[in-house]
């Protein structure tokens, strides 16, 4: 497998409270820092409700971002497909497409939220149907073809996209949770997968059998489908102890813990924690019990968990990070920068030559320094003037150094060779 990719999962979430506006410039701002840093791509999702996931459209925030940034890439992460026709969502991608210069990536989904659902009278058990029928109609519109499609949900007359991608080919991904059917869509189409529930405990348990989903589907539908194409959510923060990153997450990780998961969603597998520390020690791979999901530590510690995480599922392509508010965005910016300086270049094979190349000249400095300093002494001797300067040079240096020392006797004989060369 290539070298591993790194990225940014931006649902977002933000806790209820804040300037909206000013969310929503921070977390362009975060975007092109990442940009800056190198990553390869940020997502951003599509969410109608709860006040913490407050971006409505994917498109329009990416559209921003990509008049703020050069080289990342943009995921849409994700377009719940059953709240949009799906003629719509491909028209809506190929402009991005065309106005990032080909920097789209399409990831689609059933739609994370049933209070969403509920809004639009959507059935949660038909969310899934949906989006698979959706998708295999956009994939058809992007590559061109004309599409007539009659569903209790929309209708294609003929339709067909007037303009084309700028890139040949937009990648795809569907989102993947602890169900299979993410997987199994990812495995029909041939197409990636986004295992997003991976930044909790559960998660990470279900990613040893994710993959092969994916697989016995694709054998079904005579697709195949790549590790490579596979991106696995991370929760961190770093600092340069893990005391200070801990010190600096605690208040955060158990605001987004009791008011967002456990008093807004009310995710069963969450529970309401009092003693903030308690909760670091259970939610984090740092603590005593490295139980957890989330990194909150070094960026030794985010290695060591990467490592593992690929060990654990038996390989992926990229790494995303989640993207909180448990830290102030300083804090959130310098943790993002210690991943980018010391965590991505052990997995881009950036840093193994350089070892190579430090340790190589230090078993031979003895020798490489004795043969530059005789090629500089002999240019010296060479030159007249020089060597009467670097006569009074040495002399100058013994004066200062003592006329007693060891150091001082052997600078005065040097210069006194010198000058009988010269």
């Amino acid at each position: 497998m290539s070298r591993l990719r790194f990225g940014a999962f931006l649902a977002p979430h933000h806790p209820v409270g804040e300037n909206y506006t000013h969310m929503l410039q921070r977390d362009l701002a975060l975007g092109a820092h990442l940009d800056q840093l190198g990553f390869d791509e940020i997502w951003c999702g599509e969410h109608h409700s709860t006040g913490w996931e407050v971006i409505a459209s994917p498109e329009l925030f990416l559209a921003a971002l990509a008049e703020r940034t050069s080289r990342i890439k943009l995921g849409t992460g994700v377009i719940s497909l059953p709240y949009h026709n799906p003629f719509m969502v491909a028209q809506r991608l190929v402009q991005l497409d065309h106005q990032s210069r080909g920097r789209v990536l399409f990831g689609s989904g059933p739609g994370a939220l049933p209070s969403d659902a509920k809004m639009l009278r959507l059935d949660p058990l038909r969310q899934r149907a949906m989006q698979d029928e959706a998708l295999g109609v956009i994939i058809r519109l992007l590559n061109g073809e004309v599409v007539s499609h009659e569903s209790d949900w929309f209708t294609l007359d003929e339709a067909e996209l007037q303009v084309m991608p700028f890139q040949e080919r937009i990648p795809m991904t569907v989102a993947s949770s602890i169900s299979p059917s993410g997987m199994k869509l990812a495995g029909k189409y041939g197409i990636g997968a986004l295992s997003i529930a991976s930044n909790s405990t559960e998660g990470l348990l279900a990613l040893p059998t994710q993959w092969s989903f994916a697989e016995a589907a694709a054998a079904e539908h005579g697709s195949t489908v790549s590790r490579a194409d596979w991106r696995v959510l991370v929760a961190f923060h770093l600092a340069e102890t893990r005391e200070q990153a801990r010190n600096e997450a605690v208040d955060g990780m158990q605001r987004w813990n009791n008011d967002y998961n456990v008093k807004v969603l009310g995710r069963p597998d969450a529970k309401h924690m009092d003693d903030k520390w308690a909760l670091m020690e259970q939610a984090s791979s740092t603590g005593t019990s490295g139980a957890g999901a989330a990194v909150v530590g070094t960026p030794d510690d985010m290695i060591a968990a990467i490592e593992s995480l690929q060990e654990l599922t038996g390989g992926f392509g990229t790494v995303i990070g989640f993207v909180h508010d448990w830290v102030q965005p300083e804090a959130n910016h310098h943790s993002w920068e210690l991943f980018a300086r010391y965590v991505m270049p052990h997995f881009q094979g950036q840093l193994k030559s350089l070892h190579r190349s430090a340790e190589r000249v230090g078993a031979n400095q003895v020798e490489l320094m004795a043969g530059a300093g005789a090629a500089i002494f002999a240019q010296i001797q060479a030159d007249e003037k020089a060597s009467a300067a670097f006569a009074v040079t040495i002399a100058n240096s013994a004066a200062k150094a003592g006329a007693g020392s060891s150091a001082a006797a052997g600078a005065a004989m040097q210069a006194a060779e010198l000058t009988e060369t010269t």
